[in-house]
């Protein structure tokens, strides 16, 4: 992330740096009120149990102690003095201070405390040379003179990691400026303003670089802090130490002197804190760097190479996610990291296209109770509308109750509304919350969020893509057994039919005392094609147990047989059958042909059942259609024929005219049955009747249907 993308100010002011102590904010009240004897020194320290044990800890010193261990606090803040307690109460709040910086912990900070320490007391000890009463306030501002180098190493560690070790001079504020746009003179005044401390005090620190020319009419403060200043940073620098001197009406051999008094009292402020300053002086200073200048189209072409393959890397994350919920966490993670954002939701269309509703993740579960009508207008609501990202910001544009609920819900001023577009629709908005001082940083990268939106998009389209092709799988097979159970229904009325029948003959049989042997078999036969039926529906698609040939005319014998002793052929109707010796037999199911005849021979009896007249079975012998062998099958009758409306709906699962609630299906499944088998199913129907013509594979002897050598040219041997 380049600097140049961001306002430094803005990230100071959105920053987690941390709160002066409070004991240290009422010391400075007494200073300021001077009202401030032991009395109150006690009762400040008192209600600070850290401070407490730290200035026991001093009074019992081997500096301190005396006759025997002092354990009372009062008698400890009797043997340390005034000066010392002011000293050790403002030195430890500001360290404690110092030590909550983020990133003060992965940074060397023994030259900083040592530097921070001698401008301290050189500070107070210039506010003497001068008559400026308030000395513990001089001292505050040494100590803080450099804070706003803290600042902005929490607020910009990459950018200013290097030049926080940086020599302390006006190169480095220059550098400062250049890359930055803001020194940390500024800085650190900044802070001390947000501290609520006193605007003298911020006065010193922001000035402490100015020449010394410029500060001679300047606060006493301000001078004070610029000598320490310049005796703790530059002290072989005889031309600035001669003019900051003159500032505290001193030459430069008294300006010098007090840095030699210095040493001692940091020493042993640096004891009594536990601050270890061994080495402080070893630790190199190097001058400020500033990073060469880019060229710019060098830059852009950078960032977009970068931006294609980071986006490349996306689409591969994204694809790999499992389940929406997977896609959506992956989604918001990702963002957060590409796009800096503080917290990120999603939104998706509702299914009638009207509003955006939230989507729920591991991390935002009442997101899924949060809706933003379309029709309604709003940011959010036209960035998906128009497929364009929009930036909202409360202070410098009207937003809706929406929008307001947003930033409340991700805890920031800023949103970023990224529509998630996949072809020409748009899926939903990914929401993400930032500061203000980010929007610019985002809107010169909206072209890389724009890809990123549409990876995700595209990811979060072929999820909706399977679960739809899942639930559309489910429905299919929810409807073939919806249609395998009609079927089933149909087809066991035909052999409950028989079995019915048959009971009838059954039961004359017997009252006749005749033998039954016949009809108990064909009892049996049926009732194992029902149980085989029914078992149909536990498996659609039913194993294939290879191919078998089946003995035609043997099946039509066992049709006929059916009919002719069941009863269910009235007298009036004749049922024959014609069979051509050589072409017998077919590959396919005995059982599934058997079932295709019963079908169109129960349908002709009950075209004829009216009037009377015949049926009749008839195979044709073998036939070539499209260089393979079949058997023709003819079933006939001499009826008055199908009506056009029916025979152009003919092998159609449509409504009969005939009585019961799965008429109509008879045909459908002679249909599919003959599919199955492999052959073809036609009719021809008429004035003088109607006739099912069925082509069916012969069988080769060899598993497969027959087919035929191919034809020779006219002409060849």
């Amino acid at each position: 992330m380049h600097q140049s993308d961001q306002d430094i100010r803005n990230r100071l002011l959105i920053a987690r740096l941390p709160a002066m102590p409070q004991i240290l904010v009422k010391l400075i009240e007494h200073l300021q009120a001077d009202d401030l004897g032991m009395p109150e020194l006690a009762a400040l320290i008192s209600k600070d149990a850290g401070m407490t044990g730290k200035l026991l800890a001093v009074a019992n010193s081997s500096a301190y102690h005396r006759n025997g261990r002092t354990v009372n606090l009062e008698q400890s803040l009797v043997s340390l003095g005034t000066d010392m307690i002011k000293t050790l109460v403002i030195s430890d709040s500001v360290f404690q201070t110092f030590n909550s910086f983020p990133h003060s912990g992965s940074i060397d900070l023994r030259a900083f405390w040592k530097t921070s320490l001698t401008a301290a007391v050189l500070a107070r000890e210039a506010a003497r040379a001068i008559d400026y009463p308030h000395h513990e306030e001089a001292y505050l501002a040494g100590l803080l003179h450099n804070v706003g180098r803290l600042a902005l190493l929490a607020t910009a560690p990459k950018e200013y990691g290097f030049n926080f070790t940086a020599r302390d001079d006006e190169d480095l504020c220059a550098v400062e400026q250049r890359t930055l746009q803001i020194t940390h003179a500024e800085a650190g005044a900044w802070l001390i303003e947000r501290w609520q401390l006193d605007s003298f005090l911020a006065d010193a620190v922001l000035y402490h670089h100015e020449p010394s020319d410029r500060l001679e009419s300047a606060h006493p403060l301000i001078r004070a802090v610029r000598l320490a200043h310049v005796l703790a940073s530059h002290a072989d620098d005889q031309a600035a130490v001669i003019e900051a001197a003159a500032l505290c009406n001193l030459d430069a051999t008294q300006a010098l002197q007090l840095l030699d008094g210095a040493a001692r009292q940091v020493d042993k402020a640096a004891a009594h804190l536990g601050i270890d300053l061994a080495g402080a002086d070893e630790i190199p200073a190097p001058p400020a760097y500033a990073p060469p200048p880019v060229d710019p189209v060098q830059q852009r072409l950078s960032e977009e190479v970068r931006n294609m393959v980071l986006v490349s890397e996306v689409g591969q994350t994204l694809a790999r996610q499992q389940g929406e919920s997977g896609l959506l966490e992956a989604m918001t993670r990702t963002a957060r990291i590409l796009f800096d954002f503080e917290n990120a939701v999603v939104l998706l269309e509702n299914p009638t296209g009207h509003a955006l509703v939230g989507a729920p993740t591991a991390g935002s579960q009442r997101i899924a109770e949060f809706a933003v009508p379309l029709a309604k207008g709003g940011p959010v609501a036209k960035s998906a509308l128009e497929r364009r990202p929009a930036f909202v910001q409360r202070e410098r544009q009207p937003i809706g109750m929406a929008e307001e609920q947003l930033l409340r819900m991700l805890g920031t001023d800023s949103l970023v509304c990224l529509p998630l577009v996949a072809g020409a629709r748009c899926l939903g908005v990914l929401i993400g919350g930032v500061g203000a001082w980010q929007l610019p940083h985002c809107q010169r990268r909206e072209r890389f969020m724009q890809a990123f939106g549409a990876q995700a998009a595209t990811a979060l389209e072929n999820l909706l893509s399977e679960r739809g092709h899942a639930r559309r799988q489910l429905a299919n097979v929810a409807e073939e057994y919806r249609e395998a159970s009609r079927r089933v229904v149909h087809e066991v009325n035909n052999p409950l039919s028989i079995i019915k029948n048959y009971l009838s003959v059954l039961d004359s049989k017997l009252a006749r005392q005749e033998p039954v042997g016949g009809e108990l078999s064909i009892l049996n036969e049926e009732i194992d094609r029902v149980g085989q039926l029914i078992g149909s529906l536990a498996e659609l698609k039913p194993l294939d147990a290879g191919p078998r040939a089946t003995d035609v005319a043997k099946v039509v014998d066992d049709v006929l047989r059916l009919f002719r002793s069941s009863g269910f052929v009235p007298a009036s109707v004749e049922i024959v059958s014609h069979m051509h010796e050589d072409a017998s037999r077919i590959e396919g199911d005995a059982d599934v042909l058997k079932q295709i005849l019963v079908n169109l021979v129960k349908n002709a009896v009950e075209a004829l059942s009216g009037a009377g007249g015949r049926v009749e079975i008839l195979n044709r012998g073998h036939v070539n259609r499209e260089r393979q062998l079949y058997i023709e099958l003819v079933v006939s009758d001499d009826g008055p024929g199908l009506s056009r409306e029916v025979l152009a709906n003919l092998f159609s699962p449509v409504k009969s005219t005939k009585d019961g609630a799965h008429h109509g299906l008879g045909l459908s499944i002679v249909h599919s049955l003959v599919k199955k088998l492999g052959g073809h199913i036609a009719c021809r129907s008429g004035r003088t009747g109607t006739a099912f013509e069925i082509l069916l594979p012969a069988w080769s002897g060899a598993g497969t249907a027959v087919a035929l050598p191919p034809a020779r040219a006219l002409g060849s041997a």
